[in-house]
């Protein structure tokens, strides 16, 4: 008998007998996950986890199954310590110095630290900044994700069923996205071109088309190219405007009562307060050079910085707006004469 455990998608055996190995994932297909914090946040979580985890004794193991997507999420870890040691590279040895240069190197550790985190927040953040106006003008979203299920090769003759779960984007590759995760399911009492309608339908090619999914596909596919170009060049430009933010000396006020310990109330509510006071403080200070600024380098750098990262990811937009792999009006079915007029047929 095998035990019904829900495993969270990973290939951990589940023993019921010595002669059975079976696995329960949360997906027994690939399928289609809503794009919203709930669903990035739980992806994020499962590639952080296992790139500590699961991945690395994969490798270590020589396992079968160890795979490029398991490699490639296994970066994230690098990029983490090599944070965690930057937050700590000051702050560690704080206690070694006079009282004068333990508080500057207090000052900026902390700012070393608040960098690293605004950094990594402000880079993923601004994809929003392109991928929402473009979903809202195209209905097409390049950042929809996709649980896909991989079926393990057997580590001893008595596996059977094996699976673990990877998570991917439907636009991932440009040349070949997965369009079969955007057809609906007709046992669901969906159409199975009901998303290409959408698409079709906000891109201005018309309803009820007879293939709207050969109509928007090579739309898609434009939209795919011009947004990656976009995030790509706009979301450096933000991360290097976060980093700048948390440089301002207006953050000193946050790190005299800056506390992690929830369970203190006041004081963490109180944190809470002065973290927003000081995030408004720094944009300011930002904006229009800080007190100390002198040269009109130091007074219109930051207003520079702002106004670049803004100015990519507004041409970003309307780059990829600007479609030109829209099919023609006979292709889709229009009218091309008005029958009310008069016409010469040669």
């Amino acid at each position: 008998m095998i035990l019904p455990i829900r495993n969270y998608n990973e290939n951990i055996n589940f023993k019921a007998n010595k002669s059975n190995v079976a696995q329960e994932a949360e997906f027994d297909k690939d399928t289609l996950l809503k794009n919203n914090l709930s669903t990035r946040a739980r992806i994020g979580l499962d590639k952080v986890t296992k790139a500590f985890t699961i991945y690395p004794a994969k490798g270590i193991t020589g396992s079968i199954n160890s795979n490029f997507y398991e490699f490639l999420t296994m970066g994230t870890m690098p990029y983490l310590v090599g944070s965690a040691t930057l937050m700590a590279v000051f702050n560690s040895a704080n206690k070694y110095f006079n009282h004068n240069a333990k508080f500057k190197a207090s000052q900026l550790g902390n700012k070393m630290a608040l960098g690293v985190l605004f950094y990594g927040l402000f880079k993923e953040m601004s994809k929003s900044f392109v991928n929402l106006p473009v979903r809202l003008r195209t209905g097409i979203d390049t950042e929809i994700p996709y649980a896909k299920v991989n079926y393990l090769l057997q580590n001893s003759p008595e596996d059977y069923n094996l699976t673990s779960i990877e998570y991917h984007k439907v636009g991932e590759s440009v040349d070949f996205p997965r369009w079969d995760q955007l057809y609906g399911n007709p046992q669901k009492g969906e159409s199975l071109n009901f998303r290409y309608d959408k698409i079709a339908k906000k891109i201005g090619l018309g309803e009820n088309l007879k293939d709207s999914d050969q109509d928007v596909k090579p739309v898609y596919k434009e939209v795919l190219v011009k947004s990656k170009l976009a995030k790509s060049i706009s979301s450096f430009l933000w991360a290097a405007t976060g980093v700048a933010l948390a440089f301002q000396d207006s953050w000193s006020n946050y790190f005299n009562v800056a506390t992690f310990k929830f369970w203190k109330g006041r004081d963490f509510t109180d944190s809470i307060k002065a973290f927003g006071k000081s995030f408004v403080e720094a944009s300011k200070s930002l904006w229009n050079g800080g007190a100390d600024a002198v040269t009109k380098f130091e007074k219109h750098s930051g207003k520079a910085l702002i106004g670049v990262a803004a100015l990519s990811t507004v041409l970003g937009v309307l780059n990829t707006l600007n479609l030109s792999k829209k099919p023609n009006k006979c292709a889709t079915g229009e009218k091309v004469l008005d029958p009310k007029k008069e016409s010469v047929v040669g």
